[in-house]
């Protein structure tokens, strides 16, 4: 099954929502409950659902344990993916503080950084490497998306160090925009842009 990117975002979006309601002991949901969660409109999550081939029913809406299920299914594997990541300055620790537990199916196994001082050590459990190691690493590991949180300067440097290892996957949140190879995904993050999309539709309200 091939999903647009915007749906399986969405996708996500709903799963992490669903374990919270389901958490909170709610077994059932209807498409204007999940939809103003994340403010959007019914129609939306309903177009979303039936795209993965799911229904509710009227008079109970969707299973919630059901929907986590199956759109656990669809967006991960069935042996989880490895992750490793370039760069643990106070963004890469971030990240992997906020990330550690969070999906069973993913999970950062790695981080290469050039400071001499965090080479060999643990980070959070997480072994800390030399880059000039990734190839092998990412091989030995079986890791197959690399974040790159490295300065402005050097995401270039680290993204074609990735796909030459054989990376299959990455995500930047560097604020360089990358241009790699078509046969590795890539998703862009940039939190300047997201403040000034912020900072715009505040301005206009």
């Amino acid at each position: 099954m091939h999903l647009p990117d915007k749906t399986v975002e969405r996708l996500s979006q709903y799963r992490r929502n669903l374990l919270i309601c389901l958490g909170k002991g709610k077994e059932f949901i209807f498409s204007h409950e999940i939809a103003g969660l994340l403010h959007i409109t019914p129609v939306q999550v309903r177009r979303d659902i039936m795209l993965i081939g799911y229904n509710g029913t009227l008079r109970k809406g969707y299973d919630v344990k059901e929907l986590i299920d199956l759109i656990g299914k669809i967006i991960d594997t069935d042996n989880g993916q490895n992750v490793c990541i370039l760069g643990l300055g106070n963004l890469g620790k971030a990240i992997i503080k906020y990330f550690s537990g969070k999906r069973p199916k993913l999970k950062i196994v790695i981080a290469f950084d050039k400071n001499p001082e965090k080479i060999g050590q643990l980070f959070a459990g997480i072994p800390v490497c030399h880059p000039n190691e990734l190839s092998d690493k990412i091989t030995e590991l079986d890791i197959s998306i690399g974040l790159i949180t490295v300065p402005f300067d050097k995401a270039t440097e680290a993204a074609e160090h990735l796909v030459n290892s054989g990376i299959k996957g990455i995500l930047n949140f560097s604020s360089k925009p990358l241009n790699i190879a078509d046969h590795v995904y890539l998703e862009e993050y940039d939190m300047v842009t997201s403040l000034e999309k912020v900072a715009y539709h505040t301005k206009n309200k």
